[in-house]
């Protein structure tokens, strides 16, 4: 095997594995989804709209089989041999969440018991797979740390990627769209790198969203739902990239090593890591659980706004990147807790415009109904005997008419 390894990494260079990953991967999962659409059209797996969601009609959420597919497939194909054992612990976790997910698409699973399924599954890639966050590299001067705090704390990251991917898919295309950034941009680190398997991996997670991005955002016959199956599975894909950045910072390559990586890792994982945290700390302030279900999400204030799903999760994006190119202008900082604290302070500034601006549009709307609302109440509170004569039943009939007609508008 290691003879064939070198054969693969001595004659093809890892841009054409990277690149032959992402098309087979996008392959399998484009052409496996109009299957899968149309086996949960049969069986009734569909993701119900409700007050809380912001789609309105019937749509299935079984898209993360075709993600999980695509994934393991193409990985092991195209770099099952660069892997060490971590790989098969990390598909080990993958099948974990996949029934987790898929069970708590289907039935509505306890919270506890989704948590419990996510540290085992975290667990097993971290103390089996050994794939853990050993050094905070400065972060408030500290640098290596013990072996059990670093399981606990590689767990506590994976848990937070996890969920703060699965928080964000709540608009057509936001959290395949993030992630196909989150993946790309950690795709080609890892490539400059040298880093094979995990560059490979990558992009073949950029190939399978991209295709079920297609049918998320455009499919009209074949519109499918990542569900949370396909959330917490990429979420911990994405969770795994996080870690071999933040560990295997390359010495030899000055213009690839990053040495702020806790800092750049936190502004290529904005969008999940800042909305999640600030609806958390909003929902504490109001005296809720912080996993209690509302619409105080980013992509929520953007629909609210008026904008189109499509429009919401580009801006988004936009932002996403916005701040991956911010944290590495900002690099020479080389001072990872002042550039974190600038990252939060200015998402948290666009933020509150996105708040105040909705404030502001829910307040004009109020003044603009205030007059039919006191006609309204008047009408209520007024009793027709004594407002009307009897020759005036014409009048009445016709109020009460009017009445109505502002009810129902």
């Amino acid at each position: 095997m290691e003879i064939v390894y070198d054969l693969i990494t001595k004659y093809i260079p890892t841009w054409i594995l990277s690149l032959s990953g992402l098309i087979l991967a996008f392959s399998i999962t484009y052409f496996s989804i109009p299957a899968i659409v149309k086996i949960a059209k049969a069986k009734g797996l569909y993701d119900m709209p409700n007050g809380r969601t912001s789609h309105f009609q019937a749509t299935p959420y079984l898209g993360g089989v075709a993600v999980f597919t695509a994934i393991v497939i193409t990985t092991v194909v195209f770099a099952g041999i660069s892997f060490t054992v971590d790989l098969i612990y990390i598909i080990a976790g993958l099948i974990i969440l996949l029934f987790v997910g898929l069970k708590d698409d289907m039935l509505i699973i306890n919270p506890k018991k989704k948590l419990i399924g996510q540290l085992i599954a975290s667990g097993i890639i971290v103390v089996m797979g050994n794939m853990r966050i050993d050094s905070f590299h400065g972060v408030l001067g500290i640098h290596e740390i013990p072996y059990i705090a670093s399981i606990l704390f590689t767990v506590f990251v994976f848990i937070v990627i996890i969920n703060g991917i699965n928080l964000i898919d709540g608009i057509d295309g936001l959290a395949a769209g993030v992630s196909i950034l989150i993946s790309f941009t950690m795709g080609l680190w890892f490539l400059l790198s040298e880093i094979i398997p995990y560059a490979i991996m990558c992009f073949v997670m950029v190939g399978s969203l991209s295709a079920f991005f297609y049918f998320n955002v455009f499919g009209k016959k074949n519109k499918i739902f990542l569900g949370d199956a396909g959330s917490l599975i990429v979420g911990m894909t994405i969770a795994v990239f996080t870690i071999n950045f933040l560990e295997n910072q390359p010495g030899f390559l000055d213009f690839v090593a990053v040495g702020t990586s806790p800092a750049i890792a936190f502004g290529i994982l904005i969008i999940p890591l800042f909305d999640s945290l600030r609806v958390f700390i909003l929902r504490l302030s109001q005296g809720r659980s912080p996993f209690s279900a509302d619409r105080q999400h980013l992509h929520h204030i953007l629909l609210d706004l008026g904008f189109p799903h499509l429009n919401g999760t580009l801006m988004l994006i936009s932002v996403n990147l916005f701040f991956i190119l911010l944290s590495l202008v900002l690099q020479p900082i080389n001072n990872s807790v002042i550039l974190i604290t600038l990252q939060i302070m200015l998402a948290t500034g666009l933020s509150y415009m996105a708040t105040w601006l909705l404030r502001r549009k829910r307040e004009k709307k109020m003044l603009e109904r205030q007059p039919a609302m006191k006609e309204i109440e008047f009408l209520r509170h007024s009793e027709s005997d004594s407002m009307f004569d009897d020759d005036k039943k014409k009048s009445v009939k016709k109020s009460r008419s009017h009445f109505i007609n502002i009810l129902n508008a």
